[in-house]
């Protein structure tokens, strides 16, 4: 039997950091383990997560805005540093999980001070800043890619790659086929942009889906998530090209939604890549260009290289170029299978556990690190 421990997840406010955070706490404690999380407003109180859970806000600033920016940024992350110190004294911590965003910084801060073990999980293809950041110090850095950008030599020795944990009703799709694609049958269309929707999704993908042959563009059925302010606009294009869609500006049952779809069109967030690549779901994705060190983009490569996603630049995102793509992909049936099959292949259904045996690994470092640090031709945990 494991020995109970305290855990301490520190998290940002944005679904590509608290998903996986969400999804090694409920491991954590299915192992017996007392699990609190640490994050901003938005992240404790982020639908659909940490029900049960022990939370707690602390005060992070942003950095950016010129100098009194960066001194504004400064005090709260140090009020934030002395908050996390008397908290630990509370929960005694055998470790801090760092899953990024500004809100994990003074949480990790205030274990370093406090000589607390840490760990750092990237759920992108790119560190991220706060990971950087806190790199050279941690215990260990848990990758969900094989090949991660802006990563030093000297980490590596300390770098593991597990996998981005997703949620276990999206992991349960897996036992699951395809969904059967009946040449004249309805053709299912999942569009999201994520936990913050995208507008160019709303404007490009309706006028696209116009575009197909007519045999295909009446076999749709669409499910569009969407941003508030695009709702409307959303939903009068799909009545003027008469195709049947719902449009939501969040999706409470996304596995479920999932497990429906055929198709997929999406932007390239962490968490929706692992969740593509866990369910075997074939995609289109459009990376958002903004995004810091173009972390999407990096995102897209592996499902992309394998076959399981199209990837189109959001400057070559026009109705013509999704409808053009949309055919190659939808008029084939086996096309499409072999699609699902390939984004199924390059999920990692165990980063959950090879996560939470990573961070319970931080106490006995002669077993079960080495054994999470090797791993197979596909880049995968290979336990000895």
């Amino acid at each position: 039997m494991t020995e109970r421990r305290s855990y301490v997840l520190a998290a940002g406010g944005t679904g590509g950091h608290m998903v996986p955070a969400a999804a090694l706490g409920v491991e954590l404690a299915r192992r017996g383990h007392h699990v609190a999380l640490v994050s901003d407003e938005r992240g404790v109180r982020f639908p659909g997560l940490f029900e049960g859970v022990e939370t707690h806000v602390l005060p992070a600033g942003r950095l950016g805005g010129g100098p009194l920016g960066y001194l504004k940024a400064a005090r709260q992350m140090l009020a934030g540093r002395a908050m996390a110190r008397k908290l630990y004294k509370q929960l005694r911590p055998s470790a801090v999980i760092g899953f990024g965003g500004y809100p994990a910084f003074p949480a990790l801060a205030a274990a370093f001070s406090a000589r607390i073990p840490t760990v750092i999980h990237e759920q992108n293809a790119v560190l991220g800043r706060v990971n950087r950041l806190v790199a050279g110090r941690v215990a260990a850095i848990a990758t969900s890619y094989d090949k991660v950008e802006r990563m030093k030599p000297g980490w590596a020795v300390k770098t593991h790659l597990t996998g981005n944990p997703v949620r276990e009703a999206v992991l349960a799709l897996r036992a699951k086929p395809y969904p059967m694609l009946e040449e004249d049958g309805l053709f299912r269309v999942l569009v999201t942009g994520g936990s913050q929707g995208a507008s160019i999704l709303s404007q490009v993908v309706p006028d696209g889906l116009a575009l197909l042959p007519v045999q295909f563009r009446r076999r749709l059925q669409v499910t569009h998530q969407a941003r508030v302010e695009d709702i409307e606009m959303v939903r009068a294009k799909y009545q003027e090209h008469e195709i049947p869609a719902e449009v939501a500006t969040y999706l409470p049952d996304m596995p479920e939604r999932l497990a429906w779809a055929h198709l997929v069109i999406a932007r390239a967030g962490a968490s929706t890549i692992a969740e593509l690549t866990a369910a075997g779901r074939p995609a289109i994705l459009v990376p958002l260009p903004s995004a810091t060190d173009d972390h999407q983009t990096a995102n897209a490569r592996e499902i992309t290289e394998a076959g399981g996603a199209r990837t189109i630049p959001q400057r070559a995102f026009t109705a013509q170029e999704l409808a053009k793509q949309m055919q190659k992909l939808g008029l084939d049936t086996k096309a499409l299978e072999n699609a699902a099959a390939r984004a199924r292949g390059v999920g990692r259904p165990d980063a959950v556990r090879d996560l939470a045996d990573l961070v319970e690994s931080i106490h006995a470092p002669k077993a079960p690190v080495g054994k999470v640090q090797k791993t197979n031709k596909n880049g995968r945990p290979a336990y000895a």
